[in-house]
């Protein structure tokens, strides 16, 4: 890997670390539901890009399946709650 590609994948990961904190503090301070949940989304969304900055890091394809699972597992959260959020239960 080259000394640049090295580089900009720490820095892209420093990046997504500052991200996930000021999501981090959005869920915890939200004023409504709604606040908490995007930022759970985010988190996730972020959380995603950060295995595949390490799948890129670490030539490794499992990174890859890791990322697509965590994001099934958090968009089928994200109905669950969206679902809870309107209607009061979620089955």
């Amino acid at each position: 890997m080259s000394p640049l590609l090295s580089l900009a994948l720490s820095i892209t990961l420093g990046l997504y670390l500052i991200a996930m904190g000021l999501g981090l503090l959005r869920l915890v301070r939200g004023p409504s539901a709604q606040d908490r949940v995007l930022a759970l989304d985010f988190i996730y969304v972020v959380g995603m890009l950060v295995m595949l900055v390490l799948a890129i890091r670490y030539n490794s394809e499992m990174y890859f399946e890791g990322a697509l699972i965590m994001v099934l597992f958090g968009f089928v959260g994200s109905v669950a709650l969206a679902k809870f959020l309107l209607r009061g239960e979620v089955v």
